[in-house]
């Protein structure tokens, strides 16, 4: 996988400026992976899945989230969309993307998997429908998707055990940038 595309948050916010939109916290010239660990501390945790999804690059952001949703929801790995967001990590190609954008398509947006299809799908290319001309992916789609998928699911964990599955989730996202 990539290394990691930013050296400070500040760059972030710049490239990717509707991160603004998803966070509380603000840009600083700390170092992303600092910033990650510091937002996981804060009293709004929830901007550090906001943030790592946006810091890392696509490939890397869907396989985190996907490990993410089947961390807090044991059951997922049995859905369509969480098999074909994996399927893209392992051979990002066109035509596993399109797999992945036609199960979201047809999937339920209120199920935290049809957004890890989502996010894969709309990591490129044209995500119009069969027929309908051409739309680009805009470089936040993936980020957004992702967000989504891990928040929907931790929303669906035990509340007494909501805190420490948001620590493993951003931990996850720590390591993986630290591995970048």
């Amino acid at each position: 996988m990539t290394r990691l595309r930013f050296s400070t948050v500040q760059e972030v916010f710049d490239a990717l400026p509707t991160l603004r939109d998803d966070m509380v916290a603000g840009p600083t010239n700390e170092a992303p992976v600092t910033y990650l660990q510091r937002l996981g501390g804060s009293g709004t945790p929830e901007d550090g899945i906001a943030f790592c999804a946006y810091v890392l690059g696509r490939r890397e952001a869907v396989w985190w989230a996907c490990q993410s949703v089947r961390l807090l929801l044991p059951d997922a790995a049995e859905f369509k969309g969480l098999q074909a967001a994996e399927a893209w990590v392992r051979e990002p190609e066109e035509e596993q993307r399109l797999t992945a954008l036609a199960c979201a398509t047809g999937g339920d947006r209120r199920c935290p998997t049809t957004w890890l299809a989502l996010a894969a799908g709309w990591s490129g290319g044209n995500i119009a429908r069969l027929g309908h001309g051409t739309v680009m992916a805009a470089p936040h789609y993936t980020a957004k998707a992702v967000r989504v998928a891990i928040l929907s699911a931790l929303s669906r964990v035990v509340a007494r055990e909501r805190a420490t599955c948001l620590r493993q989730c951003l931990d996850g996202g720590v390591r993986l940038m630290q591995a970048s």
